[in-house]
C-alpha cells in the first residue's frame, strides 16, 4: 500500500500547476516530502493521471538493459528515467544499473530474487572422525567443563569470603 493517496497526490500537484505554489510549499500543505511532489509532478506530466497510479511489478530484463541504456545515451539521472518509463522507485533503476555494471547486460537477466536453493553438494557435510579422535575430543570437552564449573565454584567462594571479611569490620 502507497504511504500517499492518490486524492493527496493529485491535490499537490494542483497545487503546484494551478495555484503556483513551490514543491516546498504544496509538500507542507498535504504534509509529504518536496521529493515525493517533485517525484509526483513530474510523473503527472511525463504519463497524465496514470503515472501516478503505477504499482510495482516485475521487468524483463530486455526492459532493464534498455531503461539503463536509454539513461546512459542520454545523461539522465536516475529520478528522471524512473519517472521516463514510470518505475515507482528510483532504487529500482539504481540497483540495476549497479548490477549493469558489475556483471553487465546479462546479469540483468537473472533473476536473483530471494534466497538460493541448497542443493545436494552444497548442504553441510558430517565430518567423519577417527573413533580415537573423537572419543578424545569427548574427554577433553568433560576435562574443560569440570574446570570451568571448578573456577566457577572457586570464585564464588573467594565472593563470599570477601564479603564475610568486609561485614566483620
Amino acid at each position: 500500500m502507497s504511504k500517499y493517496s492518490n486524492e493527496t497526490k493529485i491535490k499537490a500537484i494542483e497545487s503546484v500547476k494551478a495555484k503556483g505554489l513551490s514543491y516546498k510549499m504544496a509538500a507542507e500543505q498535504v504534509g509529504a516530502g518536496k521529493s515525493d511532489v517533485e517525484k509526483w509532478v513530474r510523473l503527472y506530466q511525463e504519463h497524465g493521471i496514470e503515472g501516478l497510479l503505477i504499482k510495482n511489478g516485475t521487468y524483463t530484463g530486455q526492459f532493464k538493459v534498455s531503461v539503463i541504456e536509454y539513461m546512459h545515451k542520454h545523461n539522465l539521472s536516475i529520478r528522471e528515467t524512473a519517472v521516463k518509463y514510470g518505475i515507482p522507485s528510483a532504487a529500482t533503476v539504481l540497483t540495476w544499473e549497479r548490477i549493469y555494471y558489475e556483471g553487465g547486460a546479462m546479469a540483468l537477466f537473472k533473476d536473483g530474487r530471494g534466497r538460493p536453493k541448497m542443493t545436494e553438494r552444497e548442504k553441510p557435510k558430517k565430518l567423519k572422525l577417527d573413533k580415537k579422535v573423537e572419543e578424545d575430543l569427548i574427554s577433553e570437552n568433560q576435562r574443560l567443563r569440570m574446570e570451568n564449573a571448578y573456577l566457577k565454584k572457586l570464585q564464588a567462594l573467594v565472593a563470599e569470603r570477601i564479603k564475610r571479611e568486609n561485614g566483620k569490620k
